[in-house]
C-alpha cells in the first residue's frame, strides 16, 4: 500500500447550476485535495452517515454493510484506484476467511460504506498526482489587484464634448433675474 495516499472527507459541496455534488477529499498530513463529482443521492447517503442520522429502515449502503457482516467479511478500507476518461474507479477492500477481497465499486458508493464502517479511504498516488489540487501550487499566492481601466483620451474628449452643451446652457442662465412668467411668491 505504499503507493496509496490516505484521505479524509473535507466537505460535500452543492453545484448551483447542476444536480451534482462535489465530494472534496483532503489528503492526510498534506494540503492537497481531490474533488469527485457525485450524484445527489450518493451525496445524501454520505452526509447522513457523517451526521450519524438514524433512519427507520436500512438504506442501500447500510444494507451492504450488513451483508458484509452476515458473511463474516470485515471491511478494511476503500480505495480510489484509477482515473480514466474523467471517471474515477474504486474498490471496497474486505477481509474474509479465504483472504482479502477487492470489490469493484463507484467511489461514491465505496465512500458511503466507508463512513458507515468507520474505515479509512485511500487514493492511488497516480490518481492524486493527476487530479489532486494543492492550493499553494494551483492558486496564486496573492490575489492580484483588479486592473482599473483608464479611459482613453479620445473617450474622455468625446465625453467632454457632449457635456459642453450643458456647460454652455448653464453659463447662459441668469439666476439673479426672476422669471417674468411666474407670479411673485411671498417669502416664507
Amino acid at each position: 500500500m505504499s503507493n496509496m495516499v490516505e484521505v479524509v472527507i473535507d466537505s460535500i459541496r452543492v453545484h448551483l447550476m447542476a444536480p451534482q455534488r462535489v465530494l472534496v477529499l483532503k489528503q492526510v498530513n498534506a494540503l492537497r485535495y481531490l474533488t469527485v463529482w457525485v450524484g445527489p443521492y450518493e451525496a445524501e447517503a454520505i452526509t447522513i452517515a457523517l451526521q450519524e442520522v438514524e433512519v427507520a429502515r436500512p438504506l442501500t449502503h447500510d444494507l451492504l454493510k450488513n451483508v458484509f457482516a452476515i458473511f463474516n467479511a470485515r471491511i478494511l478500507r476503500v480505495e480510489i484506484v484509477k482515473l480514466q476518461d474523467d471517471i474515477f474507479y474504486g474498490n471496497i477492500v474486505a477481509e474474509t476467511e479465504s483472504g482479502e477481497l477487492r470489490i469493484d465499486a463507484r467511489p461514491s458508493d465505496a465512500i458511503a460504506i466507508a463512513v458507515r464502517a468507520h474505515v479509512p479511504i485511500f487514493v492511488h498516488a497516480d490518481v492524486m498526482d493527476a487530479a489532486g489540487i494543492s492550493p499553494e501550487r494551483d492558486l496564486p499566492a496573492e490575489p492580484s489587484a483588479p486592473q482599473r481601466e483608464t479611459p482613453s483620451s479620445s473617450l474622455a474628449d468625446d465625453a467632454s464634448d457632449r457635456l459642453s452643451v450643458f456647460k454652455d446652457f448653464i453659463e447662459k442662465l441668469d439666476l439673479d433675474k426672476p422669471d417674468k412668467d411666474k407670479p411673485d411668491t411671498p417669502p416664507n
